[in-house]
């Protein structure tokens, strides 16, 4: 994929969830947002992964792990799902984490527990992001 390609589809994604939003409002669980918006990205054609579990790199073996990550779009953007007051540091570098360990371009980190989703959500994008084409 390109830089273009995925800042399109980052582009859908917030689409997706602003559509989630307004239909829901804040104040559900997590996994309620999850699930829908897992559903309206799928109505739009996208592959979409929920709940994978990760495993680690460390020395010379690979661990399992209880990590999952919310839901992963086209094998490319990791999307990171939150109903907070407001969003951390810790909620940052735990998606970036995500991101390194599947070695994934970019994130988004979603609060639903918010007025405004454009406002109070994060794309975050790291080396394998700067590696790619335009």
């Amino acid at each position: 994929m390109t830089k273009t390609q995925i800042t399109q589809l980052s582009y859908d994604i917030v689409g997706c969830a602003i559509k989630v939003h307004k239909e829901l409002g804040p104040g559900l669980l997590e996994s309620v947002y999850e699930m829908c918006l897992a559903y309206e990205l799928r109505e739009k054609g996208f592959l979409v992964d929920q709940q994978i579990s990760t495993k680690i790199s460390y020395g010379k073996i690979e661990i399992e792990t209880p990590l999952k990550v919310d839901l992963l779009v086209n094998n490319t953007i990791v999307i990171e799902i939150k109903t907070v007051e407001s969003l951390l540091p810790v909620h940052q570098a735990q998606l970036m984490t995500y991101m390194k360990i599947l070695k994934k371009p970019q994130g988004i980190l979603i609060n639903f527990y918010t007025d405004n989703i454009t406002k109070s959500m994060i794309p975050l994008i790291n080396e394998y992001f700067s590696k790619l084409p335009e």
